[in-house]
């Protein structure tokens, strides 16, 4: 007449699953009922991630009555309640349990020396959940007990009806009355502590009459129908239904009146069976009593929650059920408005758990030697955040996003690249304009003067080339701020590097002149025929047509693009221009260089030459900038990522192209501007 201890397991799972209590303990009694119940349990615990702390085994023959040997099953057990840690606890197995945590409890309080080689305190503060196989009864000589240490505990209970004048038979009952055996004599004693039928007793120790069962509290005789008592009425009347179903059957049949006919009215308990099997009836509070397919009571059960009062008495009040009759899913239903708590816990719904559960930020970190809910709080790998509590392994951002400090939530990375508006972009925009202006301003002058001695010498032709390289050199700079596109992606490089070659080409050149007409100057010399522009010219173009076969060779095969790099820089994305190929790229730079250091090394060796056109030491000095520039350029530059990588070229662009136009031209325009006197062409033949 009870229901199937299956659905009891799984509301029990049920219940610490709505509650989050992943951190357990068990009180049983030590038979193999307990033993059974801890084998079903531990393994329905394990596939839901639920840990058992500890399981306390109660003797059976436990004697409440005899003290000593209460304060030596106390001191054995007393590390319930202060070293285990978990705050969720079932008892299972009777009321011995129930009756011996009772009394635990109290003598550890009365009897604080026992605990005392404990570090914690005794605490109370507990969630005891009961199975249905319990209801909070306690022995008579525990009425002094506090019932209110087991404030708000929770117990599954079979399902029942109020059965009509059962209150009213139980106020009805006295030891003295009618047709009343021993049973309710002994109860009356245990209950209120008099006397019946002794004689000898005193006036103290003998009943008045006026006791009633219905003035007794709760824990000592429930007067409402327990859920026990209400299986046992079905029981009682299932057994009834049978036989009476089993004599109808036998008074149909043709029975001979002989001898065998009084042996042929009695019914073997083993006769009832197939009428047991087929029970289907209504008790007289109403409830259908049938049997299922597998011979067990088609009933739920119902949660219950136990609220205690000072005067220790104590209601349960229903705060959920288990309907087996509910559809998938919804056969679980719980309240947790309506449950009070013990008043000691100060979260409500309280905690179950090994430890406090990770932060956001943080992941379950294993320790070794612990059950799987005990661990540590680690926090989450860079790049990977925790959205929730409690997570076993951390995510990843999105590569468009990173973790905030907390690493509970992803953040839009910035876009990083040398902008128009900062600060930087501005100052280097600001130089290139300037250097552009100043280039533009020496090429006017040289326009203007282009008949003086000083512009015609060493070839002012090439020195107007040089002018317009530096200027495209200068503004080619631009083409590096701002946010990278397909088409200043495939020009800043390309640009950059077919100007400069034009650049160092003409410095180049006008250095050869310089050596041709000092050697074409000495009597009988074979260079007369190599003086003149055609040289310098060819010069110019062979050189520049490398670079050029280079640059269109990368943009053939391998070209730059725009690329957004999002791992390199911490919480930015690097709006770039990717290279395309490495390869092409050091190979425009080195050839620049090998320009350079053979300008900077025909220069050195001409620097000297007996001429007053000799313009080579300004050039040897021009070209030791240049090629310290771009020397300190390539480890800077690899170092250097993002907008400061371009910020770097930039600034190399600027600087080099200034030392070129500084050191060539600055002695030039000094003597225009400022010493007209020596722009003559007697003071450029004079010889020192």
């Amino acid at each position: 007449m009870a229901p199937d201890e299956a659905l009891q397991y799984e509301g029990l799972v049920q219940l610490f699953l709505y509650f989050g209590w992943k951190w357990v303990g068990f009180v049983i009694a030590d038979d193999k009922h307990g033993e059974h119940f801890i084998q079903i349990m531990e393994p329905l615990l394990s596939q839901n991630e639920i840990c058992s702390e500890f399981t306390e085994r109660v003797d059976r023959n436990f004697h409440f009555y005899e003290l000593f040997e209460m304060l030596e099953r106390t001191v054995r057990h007393v590390a319930v309640f202060t070293e285990k840690t978990t705050n969720a606890i079932i008892i299972h197995g009777e009321n011995i349990v129930f009756m011996w945590l009772a009394s635990a409890l109290v003598v550890t309080r009365l009897f604080p020396l026992t605990a005392s080689h404990f570090s914690q305190e005794v605490s109370t503060r507990k969630v005891w959940i009961a199975m249905a196989q319990n209801d909070f009864t306690l022995h008579s000589i525990q009425k002094s007990l506090d019932m209110q240490m087991f404030h708000g505990a929770i117990s599954f209970s079979i399902s029942k009806k109020e059965l009509p004048g059962f209150q009213q038979y139980i106020q009805a009952v006295t030891p003295s009355g009618a047709n009343q055996d021993g049973f309710i004599r002994d109860v009356w004693k245990q209950a209120f502590g008099c006397s019946v039928t002794n004689k000898n007793a005193s006036e103290d120790d003998e009943c008045t009459g006026k006791e009633r069962l219905d003035d007794l509290l709760a824990p000592f005789f429930e007067t409402s129908l327990l859920s026990h008592s209400y299986s046992i009425y079905n029981a009682v009347y299932t057994l009834a239904q049978a036989l009476h179903a089993a004599h109808t059957v036998r008074t149909h049949q043709n029975i001979p009146k002989d001898r065998d006919q009084v042996r042929s009215k009695t019914i073997e308990a083993w006769q009832l069976h197939p009428f047991l099997q087929r029970i289907a009836f209504n008790n007289n509070a109403g409830d259908e009593i049938k049997l299922n397919e597998d011979g067990t009571l088609q009933a739920g059960f119902d949660i219950v929650n136990l609220v205690t009062f000072p005067n220790n008495s104590y209601v349960n009040i229903p705060v959920g059920e288990i309907d087996p009759q509910a559809p998938p899913g919804k056969s679980f239903l719980i309240h947790p408005d309506k449950i009070q708590w013990h008043h000691e816990f100060t979260q409500l719904p309280p905690l179950s758990l090994c430890n406090d559960p990770c932060p956001l930020g943080k992941r379950k970190d294993k320790i070794e030697g612990r059950k799987f809910c005990c661990y540590a709080c680690a926090p989450c790998p860079e790049k990977m955040i925790s959205r929730q509590m409690d997570m076993e392994n951390c995510d990843r951002c999105p590569e468009d996003q990173f973790p905030n400090k907390a690493h509970n939530e992803c953040v839009p990375k910035t876009l990083n690249f040398l902008s128009f508006e900062e600060p930087l972009g501005i100052t280097l925009v600001s130089l290139s304009l300037l250097f552009s202006l100043l280039t533009a301003l020496v090429f006017t002058i040289f326009i203007k003067q282009r008949d003086t001695p000083i512009v015609k010498a060493n070839n002012r032709n090439l020195t107007y080339l040089l002018l317009v390289s530096l200027f495209l050199c200068f503004l080619c700079s631009l083409l590096f701020i701002g946010k990278p596109n397909r088409a200043t992606c495939l020009l800043r490089q390309t640009t950059f590097g077919i100007t400069f070659s034009v650049a160092i080409s003409s410095i180049l050149a006008k250095t050869i002149t310089v050596i041709i007409a000092f050697l074409a100057s000495k009597p009988g010399s074979l260079f007369h025929k190599w003086v003149g522009q055609k040289l310098a010219y060819s010069i110019i173009w062979f050189c520049s047509f490398i670079q050029l076969g280079i640059c269109v060779v990368w943009l053939s095969t391998s070209p730059p693009f725009p690329d957004l790099d999002m791992e390199t820089l911490h919480g930015e994305i690097i709006v770039e221009c990717h290279e395309g190929s490495i390869t092409m790229f050091y190979c425009v730079l080195s050839y620049m260089g090998l320009l350079a250091l053979l300008s900077f090394t025909v220069a050195f060796l001409a620097r000297k030459l007996p001429d007053s056109f000799n313009e080579a030491k300004f050039i040897t000095f021009s070209m030791l900038v240049f090629c310290s520039v771009w020397l300190t350029f390539v480890p800077t530059y690899l170092s250097t990522k993002g907008k400061h990588m371009v910020a770097v070229e930039i600034f190399s662009i600027l600087s080099s192209g200034a030392g070129l136009l500084g050191c060539i031209f600055t002695p030039k325009i000094y003597i225009i501007i400022w010493r007209p006197e020596l722009n003559t062409r007697e003071h450029l033949v004079h010889k020192k």
